[in-house]
Formats: C-alpha cells, structure tokens, sequence
C-alpha cells in the first residue's frame, strides 16, 4: 500500500474527515518532486498524514530533504505518527505558532492547513519561505455550511495571499480552492 492510500485509510479508520483532498495532494506531490536538492518542507496541520504522504511520494526516492510536519492536537497527531514515514520525514506535536517562531532556517515549500499558520500568523508562514519558495494554502472557496465568521476568516487569508508584495500568487479553483504564491527573491 502507498504512503497516500496508507494515509487515507488511517484517516477513515480514526474518523477523520479532514485530509486534503486527492487533487491538492497531487498538487503537492508535483511541487515536491520538482524541489532542489537538499530542500527543506513544511507542513502545517498534519492531521492523519495525508498530505504528508502525497509530499514524501513526489520526493521518493529522494533522501536528500527533510520534511517537517507539525500538528498541534496530540491525539490526531498519535494517528499520523502509526505511518511507515520515510527517514527524511519528521512529525511533530506542536503549536504552529511556536514552531513557525523557534524552527531554524526556512523552507523551499509550505503547505498551510491549519488555523495557526493560515488564519492566524499567516505573515509567520510567509517569512519563513525561502526566496523562490513555495507556498500552498487550500481552503479557499467557501463551502456550504461555514459559519460566517470563519468565512470572514477564509477572505482575509486569501485577500491577504493575493495581495502580499513578497508573493507570485495564483488563485486555483482546483479541489478545495488553493492559492499558491512563490516568495519573491530580494531586489539586486
């Protein structure tokens, strides 16, 4: 069994409804697959490893990159952490936030899932991009049912994503509605 269809059977099993969907997982895959050698990812909201496991597919059989994966709510972290991850990949039980203020260096790709690093403390997110880095943030076409202040949420990000100055964004309306943004590099 694959990374990804171990992932969403884990999710189904544990009753989490909450992966990201096959098509930004693809997307993600895509992404990785095309990082330069010893590049660093993030993920923030690793939830039961699914895009965890689309990210470590695209960069099989690679073993030059390391990818962190931070999840804040202990319990669906445990779910994540029964994966067979390759060596390159590291989960962690933390605040976004927290993690986003004390991790070294930067990333070359980062996918934003979750309320801290995407709806609060986005600006963290974004500087923690290395210049021609890569941002994915899905999530971004309403869905039915959202209560009205997180809709309000949701448009902050995405206005905020479409009209930051450090960012190259694209609007996707694939999946769950992505916005992806390459950190400019510096001037000179």
């Amino acid at each position: 069994m694959s990374l990804v269809d171990a992932a969403y059977a884990r999710a189904a099993a544990n009753g989490f409804g909450q992966s990201c969907e096959p098509e930004v997982g693809r997307l993600l895959a895509a992404l990785a697959a095309a990082l330069p050698p010893g590049a660093r990812v993030l993920e923030i909201g690793t939830g039961a490893g699914a895009g965890t496991a689309w990210i470590a597919e695209g960069l099989r059989p690679r073993t030059d990159v390391t990818v962190d994966s931070i999840e804040a709510d202990p319990a669906v972290a445990a779910v994540a952490a029964t994966g067979d991850w390759p060596p390159f990949v590291r989960l962690h039980v933390a605040d976004a936030l927290e993690f986003l203020a004390t991790a070294p260096g930067g990333y070359d790709l980062v996918f934003a899932d979750a309320f801290g690093g995407k709806i609060e403390g986005l600006d963290r997110t974004v500087a923690k991009l290395h210049p021609r880095g890569t941002l994915v943030v899905d999530d971004m076409t309403p869905v039915e049912g959202w209560p009205e202040d997180f809709r309000a949420k949701q448009d902050g990000v995405r206005r905020a994503l479409l009209a930051d100055p450090q960012l190259v964004t694209v609007e996707l309306a694939h999946g769950s509605g992505m916005i992806v943004g390459v950190r400019r590099p510096p001037a000179g």
